[in-house]
């Protein structure tokens, strides 16, 4: 099978996961204190993958100036867009609760979460055609990573966007476009990077990373403390631990 579309095909696997979530959310209501465990773990999961599978890959390629100078990139442009996005009204996205506003509450706010979720999920897709660029192959932390990550996601902001009274079709639309999208950034990640130098690898993998963590403290940790406050850290730490044995044993 061609390079490019693995690349696909893995962007698309990671990206459905939230499908997944997304299904178990809208056919049962999870407890929000499940919700929540979920989560806390699967923030654990992507910090130990941006910091051993990302940043530390991205310093070996490249060096450290343009992985610090993309890591501070990435943070500073998906905060800068998230605070947008969260004046239209998905700042609470990622939240199971009462928390979004429905469309009559908030109009345009639909449009907004649909934009957000794409924020939160492009710089992980990127990462995984990174991957074929670098290597030849997936990384498979990584996507394992990105896949129990999206997981909890899916569940989380599904189950908020139900109480907001959003309909099936808006929400599994939703998610299949992310899908779809993931899917082809990770073929954009492979197809406009391939050849490129190692600092410019290491730059746009380090963006990724930048964004992935301020992804995770702005949208993730709020969800997962949202119930389990004095656990939260344990449970984030299990998730770490858990992508950095799949690290050692892949390595």
């Amino acid at each position: 099978m061609p390079l490019w579309l693995q690349a696909f095909g893995w962007g698309a696997l990671a990206g459905g996961a939230l499908l997944v979530g997304s299904a178990i959310a809208w056919r049962w209501r999870v407890p929000p204190r499940i919700v929540s465990f979920v989560m806390a773990f699967g923030a654990g999961v992507l910090i130990s993958a941006l910091a051993f599978e990302l940043v530390d890959e991205a310093q070996d390629v490249g060096g450290l100036a343009p992985t610090a100078s993309g890591f501070l990139v990435g943070a500073v442009t998906y905060v800068g867009a998230n605070a947008v996005l969260a004046r239209q009204g998905a700042r609470h996205r990622k939240r199971s609760g009462t928390q979004q506003p429905s469309e009559s509450d908030d109009a345009g706010s639909g449009n907004a979460i649909a934009l957000g979720a794409l924020l939160d999920g492009i710089p992980e897709s990127v990462v995984l055609g990174l991957g074929l660029v670098a290597g030849g192959a997936v990384n498979p932390a990584v996507l394992v990573a990105i896949f129990i990550s999206n997981v909890p996601e899916g569940l989380s902001s599904t189950a908020g966007m139900k109480n907001s009274g959003r309909s099936s079709r808006y929400v599994f639309g939703l998610w299949g476009d992310i899908a779809l999208a993931s899917g082809l950034a990770a073929l954009a990640g492979y197809s406009l990077l391939a050849g490129a130098s190692g600092g410019t690898i290491a730059f746009i993998t380090a963006i990724a990373a930048g964004a992935i963590l301020a992804m995770v403290a702005d949208t993730m940790i709020p969800e997962a403390f949202e119930r389990q406050h004095m656990f939260t850290g344990l449970i984030a730490a299990l998730g770490f631990l858990a992508a950095f044995v799949v690290h050692d044993l892949s390595g």
